[in-house]
């Protein structure tokens, strides 16, 4: 297996001179993106001042636009997208300027700005937004953009003027259903729905083809096995199926569709029946009990820890589940303390997917019931089957872990420290739970000695 286990002194070392290097062009191109917008969002503010100086009725509309053509001019690039690129800028620099001022300093890069900004769309109250970027920009400088995502969620909802039932009843209403043509007689379909539904139709998608791909290979198998002079006639023998996983959910998608029966005019409810699939939803038990919404400051469930979902769904989820699993964490800190389930199972399992949520590998967000649970300590040299030396990896973080020169040390709590071939050392923690916090003070006046969080199986 090719790695780097044999390379030489000098070769580590251009390789760290490399990292340096292209960190330090990162950076740059960090600040430089920043400066593009910053100077977009001047433009912006030129053409509005000059409309406004000029009173013009369109509110300085006609004079963006030939603000916007003169630019993608100079630049051959759409005017239509230069005028989007002076509407996010001048959002960004206005509204969060100190996310603005962090890119150009390079601590963190464009794809953590467009997270950062996603989030906090409904943020109208400027000391929210300001609330919202400090609590962001701690977690966007030592989490890689798609880690980011869940946090910069889940912390733009605590300054929702809002609730997010109310926001996902609007929504709703704006479900679709769309094509877009491609090259080469290809195009995409596009659905905009419900969360709920939309991660259990792909994951019921998901167990079939897999299922479909392991019989194949199963069968490819034994027809490798067989005595060629036992074999039927090859010429009445189908042809090996060899699609991918990812063709085979496209094919079922399309026979689905094209040969089901239609159920879109049936009620919602009717809906739930369809669902045969693994759609994980964690909901602080304080939120559940909440029937009637009447604390708006309580945080919403979270799908898979991916995405906030409306209460109304998660309530009906957990009614409809046939086991919880509990996260107990602290009252004041969050932190996990345990994980139990009404009925027996593999608990030392259960309590690593509630801590770990994703990979443990520094920047990767796949999920942890698609990884594998490995001992940091090889248990055939004594390592102890236990929380302390468990952790997540996808297949191919858990295969570099053993073949490459990467190494990983799990601190108290879960932490884990790597240390890169090049010995730079990066530090991986557990994810924050979804749960409910207190203050010290709050805390001595409840009635609650520990918060729960559900997460329930459907």
């Amino acid at each position: 297996m090719t790695d780097l286990l044999d390379a030489n002194d000098s070769q580590m070392a251009m390789l760290a001179d490399l990292v340096a290097g292209l960190q330090a062009a990162e950076e740059t191109i960090s600040g430089m993106l920043a400066a593009r917008d910053g100077m977009l969002a001047m433009a912006s503010r030129l053409a509005i001042d000059i409309a406004r100086q000029a009173n013009h009725p369109d509110y300085g509309d006609m004079a963006t636009r030939a603000v916007a053509a003169e630019i993608g001019a100079a630049q051959r690039v759409s005017d239509r997208t230069i005028e989007r690129r002076m509407a996010a800028a001048s959002r960004l620099v206005t509204d969060l300027p100190d996310v603005w001022a962090a890119q150009g300093a390079g601590r963190i890069t464009a794809a953590h700005t467009r997270v950062i900004v996603e989030a906090s769309a409904h943020l109208d109250d400027p000391r929210d937004r300001a609330a919202y970027a400090d609590a962001v920009l701690v977690i966007a400088e030592a989490e890689s953009p798609n880690r980011l995502r869940r946090h910069a969620r889940r912390i733009a909802e605590q300054y929702q003027p809002r609730s997010l039932t109310a926001r996902h009843r609007d929504a709703r209403d704006n479900r679709r259903v769309w094509v877009n043509d491609l090259d080469d007689g290809m195009s995409e379909l596009g659905v905009h729905g419900p969360s709920t539904l939309i991660h259990g139709m792909y994951d019921r998608l998901s167990q079939i083809a897999h299922r479909v791909h392991e019989g194949n290979a199963r069968a490819a198998k034994e027809r490798k096995s067989t005595p060629r002079d036992t074999r039927t006639d090859e010429r009445t023998v189908e042809p090996a199926d060899e699609r991918t996983v990812d063709q085979l959910r496209a094919d079922l998608l399309a026979d689905l569709v094209l040969t089901g029966a239609p159920t879109g005019h049936d009620s919602e409810d009717a809906l739930w029946d369809s669902i045969h699939a693994r759609v994980e939803v964690t909901v602080p038990v304080m939120t559940l009990i909440d029937a009637r919404g009447a604390h708006t400051d309580l945080p919403p469930a979270e799908l898979d820890g991916r995405c906030p979902i409306d209460t109304g769904t998660a309530r009906r989820l957990a009614g409809e589940a046939i086991g919880w699993e509990r996260v107990l964490t602290h009252p004041i800190s969050g932190a996990l303390l345990a994980v139990d389930r009404y009925r027996p199972g593999d608990q030392l399992k259960r309590h690593l997917r509630a801590r770990d949520q994703r990979c443990r590998f520094p920047a990767c967000g796949l999920a942890a019931r698609t990884c594998d649970i490995d001992h940091n300590h090889a248990a055939a040299e004594g390592g102890p089957t236990c929380e302390d030396n468990l952790a997540h990896f996808c297949r191919r973080h858990h295969m570099m872990k053993h073949h490459s020169r990467w190494q990983v040390e799990q601190k108290v709590g879960g932490v884990l420290e790597w240390r890169s071939p090049t010995g730079e050392a990066y530090v991986d923690r557990p994810p924050a739970q979804n749960t409910v916090r207190f203050t010290p003070a709050e805390f001595e006046t409840t009635e609650f000695e520990t918060t729960e969080s559900a997460l329930v199986p459907f």
